[in-house]
């Protein structure tokens, strides 16, 4: 110890405290090894600030799920302090974006039955969202006949602009806000006068993934009369305590996420939603991704963590929030639609969707234009100042999605004078389709349909065309369907773990909504309503939260890993056709790279037989398989751990509901691999299950032991999964995979499955 000592006060004699002229500070994270602090020191924050930074430059300091602090510094002496003995990991703050009535009913529950049955079902659950605030004053927030705030609850509800202790209540039980890292990346601050310093929310997104996971029943909802019906959240009488970590015109800091992190663990959440991800392509090893240590942190204490899967889809690899202790959700229809067509002069009725609630064109029928003939340009995107009112004025205006918001473009035609808009697909965004709450008659229509109303346009002499807005229409077929938006596997940091775990309602999902902007989120949109009918992942996240409020209410001994497992195993495979589930983007079917286990149905959740827990340090083992080392694991676990070394362990066999096989490119020939999987019986005591496999084409999967028999003194068997394959044989075919299932049967109602990939892939 005291070597130690010494070697600090020798580091801290060095002049790493000064600003550097020549460089622009900016937030940086430090990860330390609490346990070097020296006695000298009452606190760790007194440790940090005379040590490593002035107190003056500490945003946020972390005890609970991460050992360190946040400061501004410059480059070089964020450097210099990466020397210091007591330094884990140092990384720069970096931004994240939000991935932005019916839904309950299409995940399976239905009132006064299951999950929903009995009186006070999840009201002792507490979700914590990591959001935008929230807006307290909607119905969806009503305490109306909750019962008292659980004990153990240690939150507390902030002060700040427009918002006090007043506006919590019994069912919002806790609102903070933390704006440190952003006021120190934002130059001049936070603008107060389009934000609230406080966990109001002033975007809107934040009450609306609050409401979709947790929101009370709400009759007469609606979004300017679309989507009419009873509004409520997947676990109504949850508690909700509000995180806000992103702001409306600068987004989100991993500083304060991480220090969100910390304060929602020490408050006593049972869930965490967090509707966040990277947006800048950069997929970060887990030790330097705040948000996974973070989740680990959380995770480690018992708290189930749910975050969206990211809106880059449809590429390959393009899923976020990988790491194997987060539950990552996709996003995917439900059986309700806007249906809005386009109308051309020739006749033909070309399929559209809109949310549109001004006056209708009732069927009169205007010249159309399609302003970019000469290919994808700023006049055929619509950007801002890119039309000639000369050649829009009074027409419809054809508009390709794409580098600006889509009811941006809708403003830009109507200022240059044009009357509608048909806003188009290309071809990455495929066939899919999502409602927006235009501000003039508009619709959006699939890439196909667009392409053949531009060729109506430009081939025709005198084109014209017109919108007819359907309204609402429920029981459309198939659904679900996977959103075309949706972040796709396999998984770019560890492809032996399936990513996305599963699906969920993502695409047009009714909510609460903000008082402080429009429907649009626009700023010269001056539209109020209650409600808002929004798509992205991020409105996925939260119905799995809210599935996981009530998992953890009616079995509050399970673990996070069993919940997710109980949620994976017993996904939904088909539509409401009976038929496979498709890709939006393509109109073919949809492969576990879209849709991970499958689409989440809570009913059969509740009783899944079987799960597959995950301890810490079945955690650890996996962090050490993918050669991460001791001092790097500790950046993530907190505390030191020890890595084995005889044999690496696998990473295949950590024990997750999905089973990948990942054979290096370089294989050539028959090469086998086996994965171990352990299964805990949580159903009835006395059971037998029996393995019905289903091979990958070109692929062997053989299960031993193929039955397992439980008893009330054997809940746990383990078996081994062998995958068999000619590499010189086996077609991959576009996905680079083939897909398979092993699936448990115990005679009766449980059916217990997993998803086998099989894929050639060089990993660590």
């Amino acid at each position: 110890m005291a070597s130690s000592i010494i070697a600090l006060l020798l580091f801290l004699s060095s002049p790493f405290i000064s600003f550097a002229a020549s460089q622009a500070a900016k937030t940086f994270i430090f990860r330390i090894d609490g346990g070097s602090m020296p006695s000298i020191f009452p606190t760790h924050y007194h440790w940090y600030s005379t040590e490593f930074a002035e107190e003056s430059r500490i945003l946020h300091v972390y005890h609970t799920v991460f050992h360190g602090f946040s400061a501004v510094v410059t480059p070089d002496e964020a450097d210099n302090l990466r020397n210091h003995p007591a330094v884990l990991a140092v990384f720069e703050d970096r931004r994240r974006e939000l991935h932005t009535t019916r839904s309950p009913q299409f995940l399976g529950l239905q009132n006064q039955k299951g999950l929903w049955s009995e009186s006070d079902y999840g009201s002792d659950v507490i979700i914590g969202v990591f959001d935008t605030g929230i807006w307290p004053e909607r119905r969806s927030f009503s305490d109306l006949n909750l019962g008292p705030i659980p004990k153990r609850w240690r939150g507390v509800c902030e002060s700040g602009a427009r918002f006090g202790p007043r506006n919590c209540n019994r069912k919002i039980i806790g609102a903070r806000f933390f704006a440190k890292g952003q006021q120190a990346a934002v130059i001049g601050g936070i603008n107060k006068t389009v934000e609230f310093l406080s966990p109001r929310d002033a975007d809107g997104h934040g009450t609306h993934t609050s409401s979709t996971a947790a929101g009370r029943h709400a009759f007469k909802a609606s979004m300017s009369g679309y989507a009419s019906g009873v509004a409520k959240g997947v676990a109504p009488k949850a508690r909700i305590a509000a995180y806000k970590v992103c702001w409306k015109e600068s987004g989100c800091l991993d500083s304060d996420i991480l220090a969100a992190f910390d304060a929602a663990v020490r408050d006593g959440v049972d869930v965490i939603s967090i509707s966040i991800g990277g947006g800048d392509g950069i997929t970060s090893p887990y030790y330097l991704d705040p948000i996974a240590i973070g989740s680990y942190g959380a995770a480690s204490k018992g708290i189930f963590v749910s975050s969206s899967a990211g809106n880059e889809g449809p590429n390959g690899m393009s899923v976020t929030n990988l790491a194997p202790w987060v539950t990552t959700v996709g996003a995917s229809t439900i059986d309700r639609n806007f249906p809005a067509d386009a109308i051309l002069g020739d006749g033909h009725r070309l399929r559209g969707v809109s949310l549109y609630a001004g006056v209708p064109l009732n069927g009169r029928m205007f010249p159309v234009v399609y302003p970019g003939k000469s290919g994808m340009s700023s006049a055929s995107l619509c950007m801002e100042n890119t039309l000639d009112p000369k050649h829009v004025r009074g027409k419809i205006v054809i508009c390709d999605r794409g580098s600006s918001p889509r009811v941006a473009k809708g403003l830009v035609v109507k200022k240059a004078g044009g009357v509608g808009m048909i806003l188009a697909n290309g071809a990455s965004n495929g066939e899919g389709l999502v409602g927006d709450a235009h501000l003039i008659p508009a619709c959006a229509v699939g890439s196909n349909e667009g392409d053949r109303i531009k060729a109506y346009a430009s081939s025709h002499p005198n084109p014209i065309a017109s919108i007819d807005f359907r309204g609402t229409i429920v029981g459309i077929k198939p659904a679900p369907v996977i959103a075309s938006f949706s972040g796709r596997g396999p998984n770019g940091l560890s492809p032996e773990i399936l990513k996305p775990d599963l699906i969920a309602p993502g695409v047009n999902i009714l909510a609460a909504w903000t008082d402080a902007v429009g429907p649009t989120g626009l700023p010269s949109d001056p539209r109020k309503t209650e409600f808002n009918i929004l798509s992205g992942t991020s409105m996925a996240c939260p119905h799995v939260s809210g599935a996981a409020a009530l998992l953890k209410s009616a079995h509050p001994d399970w673990s996070p890993a069993a919940i997710r497992s109980a949620m994976m195993t017993t996904t939904n495979l088909v539509d409401n056709s009976n038929r496979s589930l498709i890709d939006e983007s393509t109109g073919k079917s949809a492969t576990p790279y879209d849709y991970g286990s499958g689409h989440l149905n809570l009913g059969r959740a509740m009783d899944p037989g079987l799960v597959y827990d995950i301890t810490n340090d079945d955690y650890i083992t996996f962090l050490c398989s993918i050669g991460y080392g001791p001092k790097t694991i500790q950046v993530i676990t907190r505390t030191p751990v020890r890595c084995p070394t005889r044999r690496k362990p696998s990473p295949g066999n950590l024990n997750y509901p999905s089973i990948t096989a990942v054979f290096p490119t370089s294989t050539r020939g028959l090469v086998s691999k086996t994965v171990i999987r352990t299964a805990t019986n949580v159903g009835q005591a006395e059971a037998v299950y029996r393995a019905r496999i289903e091979s990958p084409r070109g692929v062997t999967v053989t299960v031993k032991p193929p039955r397992l028999v439980f008893t009330s003194a054997v809940k746990r068997r383990s078996y081994a999964v062998t995958v068999t394959v000619d590499t010189r044989n086996v077609v991959l075919g576009e996905t680079g995979a083939v897909f398979g299932s092993v699936t448990w049967f115990d005679g009766g109602k449980h059916v217990v499955r997993s998803p086998v990939v099989v894929t050639q892939m060089d990993t660590l």
